[in-house]
């Protein structure tokens, strides 16, 4: 189990050859898109996916519209789950692979969406074997091979105060996060890149972050990145599409690599993030 930032059923599959099945997916998406209405109110959520180029927009649109065809969505204590939200968790979901392909969420197959916060049990070994238990009131979840799980009030909250956090891809970022292990903040990387280059320049900029905090200067990433690396990359890839200019700055070497990992350059999109 993947924990996320504090507080704040599968379709019958056609039985096709992986091929032909993700040929079928993309045909369905291009005959049923996303009503231009629908489209339009959730692309109003992400300052990042509105300043795409017209094509690149299109794109992504026909990429959400797959995902939702994909994945199911579960409403929690009796919260239905509505087309409009279906649509914004969906596009919020593909930004982060939009050049990378929804191959890259095939581990997983659902969303749960509470109506707020929701409460889970724990368990955890320390570095000396001693078991521990704990609860924790959550917003976010993204369960090994599970489900991710939502607040929707986190969601809503977001999309009225226009902060730099975005839920659904830190959930995201942790999905990919364990497609190369456990969570530790080292996704399986593309060729050419290289595996000594990632790790030194996140553990230098985790190191620093850490002693920032400690020494109880807060900078302009959530001070969430510093529970652990693993949470250090899923904040900084929601801060990566929502403020890239937070960590263009703040941690060029670091900006580089995610550039090179999501093959995205927010910086060039939203490169006047307010300070």
């Amino acid at each position: 189990m993947t924990t996320s930032r504090k507080p704040a059923p599968r379709r019958a599959a056609r039985v096709f050859p992986d091929g032909l099945k993700k040929l079928f997916r993309r045909w369905r998406s291009r005959r049923h898109p996303l009503p231009d209405g629908l489209w339009s109110t959730v692309l109003r959520t992400s300052s990042y996916a509105g300043a795409l180029p017209k094509p690149d927009r299109a794109r992504l649109r026909e990429l959400a519209g797959r995902f939702m065809e994909t994945k199911s969505f579960e409403g929690a204590r009796g919260l239905t789950v509505s087309e409009t939200m279906r649509a914004r968790i969906a596009l919020h979901a593909c930004i982060p692979i939009f050049n990378l392909g929804l191959e890259y969420y095939d581990d997983w197959a659902s969303v749960v969406v509470y109506p707020g916060d929701f409460r889970v049990h724990d368990e955890y070994m320390d570095e000396l074997g001693v078991v521990h238990r704990e609860t924790l009131d959550l917003c976010g979840l993204s369960q090994t091979r599970g489900p991710i799980v939502l607040s929707w009030e986190a969601i809503r909250v977001e999309d009225e105060t226009v902060t730099h956090r975005n839920l659904v891809i830190h959930e995201c970022a942790h999905k990919l996060d364990v497609l190369n292990g456990n969570a530790n903040g080292f996704p399986p990387l593309h060729a050419g890149m290289k595996p000594g280059e990632w790790s030194r320049e996140f553990h230098a900029a985790y190191d620093r972050l850490c002693s920032s905090l400690r020494a109880g200067v807060s900078g302009r990433i959530d001070a969430y990145a510093g529970s652990d690396p693993a949470e250090f990359f899923a904040v900084l890839s929601e801060t990566f599409f929502t403020a890239p200019r937070f960590i263009a700055e703040d941690f060029p070497t670091v900006y580089r690599q995610m550039a090179r990992f999501y093959r995205q350059d927010p910086f060039h999109i939203l490169p006047a993030t307010p300070a």
